[in-house]
């Protein structure tokens, strides 16, 4: 897969900003797509036009967090090969629980480990679940 097609959930503008740079310069993706907000996101996720191979989400948003998120999408069977990872701060032993508990492909811990995440990527890209809280 060369061009995977990327979603990015973060409501932090400097966690969006890493997270585009990184994807875009750093690993030279174009097709990225980064939503600044999860309000609407159901309105938003009805007039997608493409489905991603991966979403990552920032579980702590308002007015929608990661986990009701992750709902909307596992109750839409267009999205049912789509990989969903968390990305969090909360990454105790009892989050990531949380995390697998509800069905989330994996979490990655902020802030991002620039020399672990492309690999990580590729991995979650090739259906392996990761659960990187390094």
């Amino acid at each position: 897969m060369s061009d995977p097609i990327i979603f990015y959930i973060e409501d932090d503008e400097l966690s969006r900003e890493v997270m585009h740079t990184l994807l875009t310069r750093g690993l030279g993706y174009t097709s990225v797509t980064i939503f600044e907000s999860s309000s609407e996101f159901e309105l938003k996720l009805d007039t997608l036009t493409t489905i991603p191979d991966v979403i990552f989400l920032d579980i702590h948003m308002e007015p929608t967090d990661g986990f009701t998120i992750l709902n909307l999408l596992r109750q839409r069977t267009k999205y049912d090969s789509t990989r969903v990872v968390a990305l969090t701060a909360s990454v105790m032993n009892e989050e990531v629980k949380k995390l697998k508990d509800a069905g989330f492909n994996g979490v990655i811990a902020k802030p991002l480990n620039y020399e672990t995440f492309p690999n990580a990527l590729l991995r979650i890209l090739d259906k392996e679940d990761i659960w990187s809280v390094k």
